[in-house]
């Protein structure tokens, strides 16, 4: 990662992009979403530690890893046997795989590694602890990340809420009693970060738990990419 190389997204580090910086990156799909939600609370109460699990879509991988998806559940479907693993390690119809990217030496994905020094970098934060295991998942579209904060100052789950409602980029769906939470499937095509099941953890007086969905291909791709170019249209640089 190039240090003078700003990584942005627009919502939570506008300031990085000026006319001096001529190249401007584009983060990971999956640390994109993510930082969205924490911002806002990072900004109110300071976040010590960040650990997430994501469960992300197949088309992270590509149109290859869509069509394996496609390809081994008709297969499934028609009593076929299975076609062979090709872009993702193994089937991903009907299991889950604990790899995306390869391995590093320290035992995590190059995936993982990316969450772990963008969200450091997007949120000027190199102090903040993080830890990521990354999922492929048999969806089409839509990543999903179950996230657990540590905060500095305690921070209740009522006021996340309140504070996430009013949050660039973020749309809430938090009412656990009639199953109103965020899911692929509705978060497909839209260019909305979407955050649920907000509650206290319980292993930690200073602990937030959250549930975080956003189409991988728009949010975490192409809208990103749009909305910095826009960036750069109102602060004159373009």
């Amino acid at each position: 990662m190039d240090a003078q190389v700003p990584l942005v997204v627009p919502e939570v580090n506008p300031h990085a992009v000026s006319s001096q910086k001529k190249i401007i990156a584009n983060p990971n799909c999956s640390t994109i979403q993510m930082v969205v939600a924490l911002k806002p609370i990072h900004d109110a109460v300071k976040i010590k530690t960040i650990r997430v699990a994501t469960y992300q879509a197949v088309s992270g991988a590509g149109g290859k890893g869509i069509e394996e998806l496609e390809n081994q559940s008709r297969a499934w479907a028609s009593g076929k046997n299975m076609p062979r693993a090709e872009k993702i390690p193994h089937q991903i119809a009907f299991n889950l795989v604990p790899q995306i990217d390869v391995f590093t030496d320290n035992g995590y994905t190059k995936e993982e590694m990316k969450m772990v020094n963008e969200t450091r970098k997007i949120m000027e934060a190199p102090q903040i602890g993080v830890s990521a295991t990354c999922v492929r998942v048999p969806v089409f579209r839509s990543h999903s990340e179950a996230i657990w904060i540590e905060t500095e100052k305690h921070i209740s789950a009522l006021e996340v809420r309140k504070l996430l409602s009013n949050a660039p980029g973020v749309v809430l769906q938090d009412e656990p009693a009639k199953s109103i939470y965020p899911m692929p499937l509705h978060a497909e095509a839209k260019q909305t970060t979407y955050v649920g099941r907000i509650r206290e953890d319980l292993a930690s007086p200073n602990g937030i738990s959250m549930w975080v969905v956003s189409d991988n291909l728009l949010k975490g791709a192409a809208l990103n990419a749009v909305e910095i170019a826009e960036l750069l249209v109102r602060k004159g640089i373009l």
